[in-house]
């Protein structure tokens, strides 16, 4: 996790009062405090980081590494190692996720979905075996 390791830098700006229509892809880290309106993607080849602050709106699905959100998401969430959820996050989507660590106050409408490794999936044994 991200804690062993050293964060990517936050290289992109997406400043208050702007607005992105269409998809959008980064590498290392991004933070958004206006508003996209599309999927947002983070290369998937190096850690990133993704920064939705208070002020952020975002219409679409997310797919990163780490994500941070303090705004609104309307979409689906994937955050392949951590998702933070701070207290004014508002999330209308499924949030699909690895670690998940969620502040008092925020907001998810829609399902948790985790991501297990096939190495976390336990082994079923049926008890008629055990004879």
């Amino acid at each position: 996790m991200f804690n062993k390791k050293k964060q990517p830098p936050i290289k992109s700006l997406i400043a208050e009062g702007s607005q992105i229509d269409g998809n959008f892809g980064f590498s290392d880290g991004l933070r958004i405090d206006g508003a996209i309106v599309g999927n947002i993607r983070a290369k998937s080849d190096l850690p990133s980081i993704l920064v939705i602050s208070e002020s952020a709106t975002v219409t679409g699905d997310i797919h990163a590494d780490h994500i941070i959100i303090n705004g609104t998401v309307q979409g689906a969430v994937h955050a392949l190692v951590l998702l933070e959820l701070q207290p004014m996050a508002r999330i209308q989507g499924d949030v699909h996720y690895t670690a998940l660590e969620m502040h008092q106050g925020a907001i998810i409408a829609g399902q948790l979905r985790p991501i297990l490794g096939a190495e976390e999936k336990p082994t079923l044994k049926l008890a008629a075996n055990n004879a």
